[in-house]
Protein backbone atom coordinates (compact mmCIF):
# COMPACT_ATOMS: atom_id res chain seq x y z
CA UNK A 1 0.00 0.00 0.00
CA UNK A 2 1.37 3.11 -1.17
CA UNK A 3 2.14 6.54 1.21
CA UNK A 4 -0.93 8.77 1.35
CA UNK A 5 -0.46 11.87 -0.55
CA UNK A 6 -4.01 13.76 -0.57
CA UNK A 7 -5.91 14.74 2.50
CA UNK A 8 -10.09 13.77 1.78
CA UNK A 9 -12.03 16.89 2.15
CA UNK A 10 -15.01 17.55 1.21
CA UNK A 11 -17.82 16.95 -1.43
CA UNK A 12 -17.22 20.25 -3.25
CA UNK A 13 -19.83 19.69 -5.45
CA UNK A 14 -22.77 16.97 -6.52
CA UNK A 15 -25.60 16.40 -9.42
CA UNK A 16 -28.43 13.33 -8.97
CA UNK A 17 -29.47 12.22 -11.87
CA UNK A 18 -32.58 9.78 -13.59
CA UNK A 19 -32.13 7.64 -16.46
CA UNK A 20 -29.37 10.07 -17.34
CA UNK A 21 -31.68 13.65 -16.69
CA UNK A 22 -30.49 15.83 -13.72
CA UNK A 23 -33.21 15.64 -11.28
CA UNK A 24 -33.06 19.89 -10.26
CA UNK A 25 -35.42 19.43 -7.07
CA UNK A 26 -32.71 17.65 -4.76
CA UNK A 27 -31.95 18.89 -1.88
CA UNK A 28 -28.54 19.92 -0.99
CA UNK A 29 -27.75 16.54 1.06
CA UNK A 30 -28.47 12.58 0.65
CA UNK A 31 -27.60 10.28 2.91
CA UNK A 32 -26.70 7.11 1.42
CA UNK A 33 -28.12 4.05 2.49
CA UNK A 34 -26.50 1.57 5.15
CA UNK A 35 -25.73 -1.93 4.08
CA UNK A 36 -27.06 -4.28 7.41
CA UNK A 37 -25.33 -7.43 6.83
CA UNK A 38 -27.46 -10.88 7.71
CA UNK A 39 -26.01 -12.58 10.30
CA UNK A 40 -26.77 -15.88 12.13
CA UNK A 41 -25.57 -16.64 15.82
CA UNK A 42 -22.80 -19.69 15.99
CA UNK A 43 -22.63 -21.97 18.59
CA UNK A 44 -22.38 -25.49 19.90
CA UNK A 45 -19.57 -28.36 20.42
CA UNK A 46 -15.92 -26.91 20.06
CA UNK A 47 -17.23 -23.50 20.35
CA UNK A 48 -16.91 -21.44 24.09
CA UNK A 49 -20.00 -19.55 23.57
CA UNK A 50 -21.94 -17.80 20.41
CA UNK A 51 -20.72 -15.60 18.32
CA UNK A 52 -22.44 -14.15 14.91
CA UNK A 53 -21.52 -14.83 11.53
CA UNK A 54 -21.90 -12.67 8.63
CA UNK A 55 -23.54 -14.09 5.29
CA UNK A 56 -21.39 -12.58 2.73
CA UNK A 57 -23.66 -10.80 0.21
CA UNK A 58 -26.87 -11.00 2.49
CA UNK A 59 -28.01 -7.75 3.97
CA UNK A 60 -31.25 -6.65 5.29
CA UNK A 61 -33.07 -4.54 2.95
CA UNK A 62 -31.68 -1.48 1.53
CA UNK A 63 -33.23 1.62 1.52
CA UNK A 64 -32.30 4.52 0.25
CA UNK A 65 -34.28 8.55 0.78
CA UNK A 66 -34.05 10.83 -1.60
CA UNK A 67 -35.05 14.52 -0.39
CA UNK A 68 -36.52 17.06 -2.88
CA UNK A 69 -36.91 20.93 -1.68
CA UNK A 70 -40.43 21.09 -3.43
CA UNK A 71 -43.03 18.88 -5.13
CA UNK A 72 -42.55 19.00 -8.53
CA UNK A 73 -41.60 17.33 -12.01
CA UNK A 74 -38.67 15.44 -10.76
CA UNK A 75 -39.95 13.94 -7.52
CA UNK A 76 -43.06 12.25 -9.42
CA UNK A 77 -40.54 11.10 -11.98
CA UNK A 78 -39.67 8.04 -9.20
CA UNK A 79 -42.53 7.01 -8.19
CA UNK A 80 -44.29 4.63 -10.77
CA UNK A 81 -43.62 1.56 -8.45
CA UNK A 82 -44.07 -0.90 -11.05
CA UNK A 83 -40.66 0.39 -12.88
CA UNK A 84 -37.50 0.01 -11.44
CA UNK A 85 -35.86 3.81 -11.09
CA UNK A 86 -32.03 4.20 -11.99
CA UNK A 87 -30.17 7.25 -9.73
CA UNK A 88 -26.56 8.53 -10.05
CA UNK A 89 -25.14 10.35 -7.83
CA UNK A 90 -21.57 11.90 -9.22
CA UNK A 91 -19.52 14.41 -7.23
CA UNK A 92 -16.16 15.95 -7.43
CA UNK A 93 -14.70 14.93 -4.12
CA UNK A 94 -11.90 17.52 -2.67
CA UNK A 95 -8.82 17.00 -1.36
CA UNK A 96 -5.51 18.44 -0.49
CA UNK A 97 -2.10 17.34 -2.04
CA UNK A 98 0.32 17.02 1.48
CA UNK A 99 3.58 18.10 -1.05
CA UNK A 100 2.20 21.10 -1.95
CA UNK A 101 -0.83 21.94 -0.17
CA UNK A 102 -2.76 22.23 -3.79
CA UNK A 103 -6.12 21.57 -3.70
CA UNK A 104 -6.79 18.45 -6.07
CA UNK A 105 -10.13 16.44 -7.19
CA UNK A 106 -11.34 13.38 -7.95
CA UNK A 107 -14.55 11.75 -9.35
CA UNK A 108 -17.29 9.59 -7.15
CA UNK A 109 -20.08 8.16 -8.58
CA UNK A 110 -22.88 5.97 -6.67
CA UNK A 111 -25.73 4.04 -8.90
CA UNK A 112 -28.36 3.06 -7.51
CA UNK A 113 -31.50 0.49 -8.93
CA UNK A 114 -34.77 0.46 -7.00
CA UNK A 115 -38.69 0.52 -6.71
CA UNK A 116 -40.75 3.01 -4.68
CA UNK A 117 -41.57 1.91 -1.16
CA UNK A 118 -42.48 5.73 0.01
CA UNK A 119 -43.37 8.81 -0.58
CA UNK A 120 -43.67 11.74 1.88
CA UNK A 121 -45.01 15.14 0.42
CA UNK A 122 -43.68 17.29 2.62
CA UNK A 123 -45.06 20.30 4.35
CA UNK A 124 -46.32 23.69 3.86
CA UNK A 125 -44.67 26.58 5.67
CA UNK A 126 -44.20 30.22 4.36
CA UNK A 127 -40.75 30.49 3.15
CA UNK A 128 -39.45 27.32 3.30
CA UNK A 129 -38.54 23.74 1.28
CA UNK A 130 -41.39 21.62 1.95
CA UNK A 131 -38.71 18.54 2.60
CA UNK A 132 -40.42 16.24 0.27
CA UNK A 133 -38.96 12.74 -0.24
CA UNK A 134 -39.14 9.35 -1.93
CA UNK A 135 -37.72 6.27 -0.18
CA UNK A 136 -36.53 3.43 -2.61
CA UNK A 137 -36.19 -0.20 -1.94
CA UNK A 138 -32.89 -0.90 -3.56
CA UNK A 139 -31.95 -3.75 -6.22
CA UNK A 140 -28.48 -2.73 -6.52
CA UNK A 141 -25.78 -0.37 -5.70
CA UNK A 142 -22.34 -0.04 -7.30
CA UNK A 143 -20.02 2.95 -5.84
CA UNK A 144 -16.65 4.03 -7.69
CA UNK A 145 -13.98 6.47 -6.88
CA UNK A 146 -11.62 8.00 -8.97
CA UNK A 147 -12.55 5.30 -11.48
CA UNK A 148 -12.13 2.78 -9.79
CA UNK A 149 -15.33 0.04 -8.21
CA UNK A 150 -15.03 0.01 -4.74
CA UNK A 151 -18.16 -1.94 -4.47
CA UNK A 152 -21.06 -3.58 -6.85
CA UNK A 153 -23.52 -5.21 -5.15
CA UNK A 154 -26.73 -6.34 -7.04
CA UNK A 155 -29.06 -9.00 -5.03
CA UNK A 156 -31.26 -10.34 -7.88
CA UNK A 157 -27.98 -10.96 -9.87
CA UNK A 158 -25.85 -12.50 -6.77
CA UNK A 159 -23.06 -9.81 -7.52
CA UNK A 160 -20.76 -8.68 -4.90
CA UNK A 161 -17.22 -6.87 -5.47
CA UNK A 162 -15.59 -5.07 -3.03
CA UNK A 163 -12.10 -3.62 -4.45
CA UNK A 164 -12.53 -5.23 -7.79
CA UNK A 165 -12.69 -8.81 -5.73
CA UNK A 166 -15.63 -10.89 -6.89
CA UNK A 167 -16.62 -12.36 -3.34
CA UNK A 168 -19.15 -15.00 -4.32
CA UNK A 169 -16.79 -16.31 -6.84
CA UNK A 170 -16.47 -19.28 -4.48
CA UNK A 171 -20.39 -19.43 -4.08
CA UNK A 172 -21.41 -19.31 -7.33
CA UNK A 173 -19.17 -21.95 -8.25
CA UNK A 174 -19.83 -24.44 -5.63
CA UNK A 175 -24.59 -23.79 -5.77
Amino acid sequence: MGAITNVPEVINNFNAYHNGTVLVGVTGSITLPTLDAITEEIGGAGILGVYETSIPGFYSSISQEVPFRILDEDIFSLMNPSELVDLTFRAAAQSTVKATGALDYKGMRIVERGRLKNFTPGKYELGKQMEASVTLELLYILIEVDGKTKLEYDKLNSVFVVNGKDLLEKVRAYS
